[in-house]
């Protein structure tokens, strides 16, 4: 299921953090949460990396 999702900012492949439930972009450095199995793909919701 991974390879059909991209970041809908950058377009760009996303990498999955298992032990923070989260779908990382590297290109937006955002990292966009999994809430009850379910990714939650909106910018407002995502996490900034450090």
């Amino acid at each position: 299921m991974l390879e059909a999702l991209v970041c809908p900012q950058t377009q760009a492949q996303l990498s999955y953090d298992a032990e923070r439930q989260e779908l990382v972009s590297r290109a937006a450095n955002l990292a966009y949460p999994i809430r009850g199995g379910i990714p939650v793909m909106l910018a407002d919701e995502a996490r900034a990396l450090d």
